[in-house]
């Protein structure tokens, strides 16, 4: 299998070897449809000029002056009306022109073989060296009518210039290869790095670094490339927190019923006791009932995605019936609960929101102060309905914020077991307002509170 490098090499050659091909025939099309027709014209004013000349010139030697036209760059054939010819400047490679060509010029017609020469695809007639390709016209001189057919000599043209021209097209031609050898290599390795960091994130290794640094496409690839081996990466870090924290959720309250259950079965505990053994393992038991109530609630949030079933909701009197259930738990922390809840609607699902709202309320409770305050405010506008939750707790920082809607995350860690809570309410909370199209902001300060907004469309 041919590699990326030599694919963009091979047919980067092969454009410009095909390009200059078809600017060849291009070029050929366009000397026999044009420019040939020019040259012809050149070369009949150039030899009628000669011709004048001579036949102002009663004097002249004619076989040196035609010798000297010769040496400057023309190839000459001369006839007269004898049948008498002669040759001057280089030989032509074929002396291919008929007694009835020489006669007709004798005769007085000029002759326009560079015009009429035959196409050929690979030797236009510029550079076609044969008597035939001349341009002939009459004369008389010393009472005497000759044919003088006359062609510029391209080999003495370019003899200084031709070797040179030579080198220049060989040059052209290898140095362009030479780029194009390089500038593959500096496209392609970039992206031979990135193929390097597929293989090594397929092993599971996310912590790969690319030294690209270029503004082009190849360039945002790899910074994309890089954003989403991090991502990966912090995704993997999650998935292995999630698995230890779900351990450990499930383990720990496991370990205190069988721990618990054993002792009431090997002492001899009074009823006091027995109670309050009893009490324990009932809290631990209440503690799994709900980790697991709230995983099998976001399990049935992603496979709600593609079946939900919309009603019109009341948002303020879903939240009062709320407010209604917790207020045990409100009196017991001294919490004081203002709100503001308008009759406002919206479509969604009734139990999904529900438990948007508990758990809102409910984290609201928990990580709020002794006699803390909770405000709740509902309000509607033409498109969106915002929904506030704001309290006096503790509050989180910058780095508790960027993660507080991760499974089985709790802020404030020094005190994340003794409150009661599976650090999943908020994952609850996004995943269920995603598929309302729903979303949620979050505004805190350490020791000075939170403020939550859920906005929601109504329709």
């Amino acid at each position: 299998m041919r590699s990326l490098y030599s694919k963009f090499a091979i047919t980067t050659i092969a454009i410009m070897l095909m390009s200059s091909l078809i600017s060849f025939f291009l070029s050929n099309y366009y000397y026999q449809h044009s420019l040939k027709a020019e040259n012809d014209q050149k070369m009949t004013n150039m030899v009628l000029e000669i011709s004048r000349f001579i036949e102002s010139q009663e004097i002249i030697k004619l076989d040196d002056y035609l010798n000297n036209i010769g040496k400057i760059g023309y190839q000459i054939y001369l006839v007269d009306e004898n049948g008498n010819k002669q040759f001057f400047g280089a030989k032509f490679r074929e002396v291919n022109l008929t007694s009835k060509v020489v006669n007709e010029v004798l005769s007085g017609n000029i002759y326009h073989g560079i015009a009429s020469f035959p196409h050929k695809t690979f030797v236009t007639g510029f550079f076609a060296n044969e008597l035939k390709n001349t341009v002939g016209v009459p004369f008389q001189f010393q009472n005497k009518t000759y044919a003088l057919f006359l062609r510029p000599d391209i080999k003495l043209l370019f003899s200084e210039m031709h070797i040179l021209f030579g080198w220049i097209v060989v040059g052209i031609v290898a140095l362009s290869i030479i780029f194009v050898l390089v500038s593959t290599k500096y496209l392609v390795n970039p992206i031979s790095k990135l193929t390097k960091a597929t293989t090594t994130i397929s092993e599971g290794k996310y912590g790969i670094k690319l030294n690209i640094h270029r503004k082009d496409e190849i360039g945002q690839l790899a910074t994309s490339f890089t954003k989403m081996a991090g991502k990966l990466e912090r995704v993997d870090d999650m998935r292995k927190e999630f698995i230890s924290n779900i351990s450990h959720d499930i383990q720990s309250p496991l370990s205190n019923i069988k721990g618990y259950i054993t002792k009431f079965q090997e002492e001899k505990l009074t009823v006091d006791e027995q109670r309050y053994l009893i009490e324990v393992v009932n809290s631990e038991v209440n503690r799994l009932s709900n980790l697991t109530r709230q995983l099998l609630l976001l399990s049935s949030i992603e496979n709600k995605k593609e079946i939900l079933e919309t009603k019109r909701i009341n948002i303020g009197e879903q939240i009062k019936s709320l407010i209604q259930q917790q207020m045990w738990k409100l009196n017991e922390k001294g919490i004081m609960i203002s709100y503001s809840l308008p009759d406002t609607y919206v479509y969604g699902d009734p139990s999904l929101l529900y438990s948007v709202w508990e758990n809102l309320l409910t984290n609201s409770i928990k990580y709020n102060k002794v006699n803390g305050e909770i405000d709740i405010t509902v309000k509607g506008e033409v498109s969106h309905v915002f929904i506030e939750f704001r309290d006096t707790g503790i509050g989180m920082d910058e780095i508790e914020l960027e993660r507080i809607y991760d499974r089985f995350y709790r802020a404030d860690a020094s005190r994340n077991r003794s409150v009661e809570g599976t650090g999943l309410g908020l994952a609850i909370v996004k995943s269920a307002l995603n598929i309302h199209n729903g979303e949620i902001k979050v505004n805190s300060q350490k020791e000075k509170g939170s403020k939550f907004t859920v906005i929601l469309p109504r329709e």
